[in-house]
């Protein structure tokens, strides 16, 4: 238990910044999956600007690291590399 005032604050802002990244990290993975959806579908249109309208989404919380930019990176290719293989 943090017994000075510093350390209580630091431990509300711990939570508090826990919880951002958890949502956006969340957010993350609606995304992917929305994604997935769309090949899995077979509209290769709609998976493309799904793709289009997310890149910026998983940069940015690359960005913020709360993922690592590998990890975005791999993100982006595997799904870039799904919707040229659907028909």
């Amino acid at each position: 238990m943090a017994n000075s005032a510093q350390a209580k604050k630091r431990a509300r802002q711990a939570a508090k910044q826990r919880e951002h990244n958890v949502s956006l990290r969340s957010k993350l993975r609606t995304i992917v999956k929305s994604i997935r959806k769309s090949i899995d579908s077979g509209d290769k249109s709609v998976a493309q600007t799904a793709f289009k309208t997310s890149i910026g989404t998983v940069d940015s919380i690359a960005g913020k690291g709360i993922i690592h930019k590998n990890k975005a990176a791999r993100y982006k290719s595997r799904l870039s590399a799904a919707i040229k293989m659907t028909a």
